[in-house]
């Protein structure tokens, strides 16, 4: 891979490039594994001063929804920077923790629909609109491929750092 999960949006989107707007976004896959994963261990830390898997799954919750608004401010041509915001911040002011893992897993749910319904009603023409992403000046489409790119990354950290499985 050229890039780093340090280096943002061009990380992100190499992990998803080649995937259509509706298989990245309409793909059960992530919730089918969040649902697998029991009360017991979502407040599992695999090091001190880590985000539990309750915090992850809250962060990638929220990453979708400022996002999302940031892609529908891009599509009705707000000129706006599209990357940047205080992960840690927002994580560590968030109930995550003391909420149950199957309302994490529905809301991340719900934010996850209401994107669909969103791409489904923009245009070729607003998918193609430019905007900034750190140094980077990409189309709104790859802007958004990068959000389920966001994704993968911390499922593949679940995964491997979390559980110890092998990452898909």
């Amino acid at each position: 891979m050229k890039y780093s999960a340090k280096e943002g949006f061009p990380y992100y989107f190499e992990l998803v490039k080649e995937d259509s707007l509706s298989t990245l976004f309409e793909s059960d896959t992530t919730f089918a594994f969040l649902k697998s994963i029991d009360e017991e261990k979502a407040t599992y830390r695999y090091a001190p001063n880590k985000w539990s898997i309750k915090q992850v799954i809250g962060h990638i919750t929220d990453h979708e929804r400022i996002k999302m608004f940031r892609a529908f401010q891009l599509s009705r041509n707000e000129d706006i920077q599209l990357w940047g915001y205080d992960q840690e911040f927002l994580t560590s002011n968030s109930r995550f923790d003391v909420l149950e893992m199957e309302l994490l897993v529905s809301d991340f749910y719900n934010v996850r629909k209401a994107s669909i319904s969103f791409i489904e009603t923009l245009s070729e023409a607003q998918l193609k609109k430019t905007g900034t992403a750190g140094s980077y000046r990409i189309n709104l489409a790859d802007f958004l491929r990068s959000i389920i790119g966001h994704e993968r990354h911390h499922l593949g950290i679940l995964k491997e750092r979390y559980l110890r499985q092998e990452s898909e």
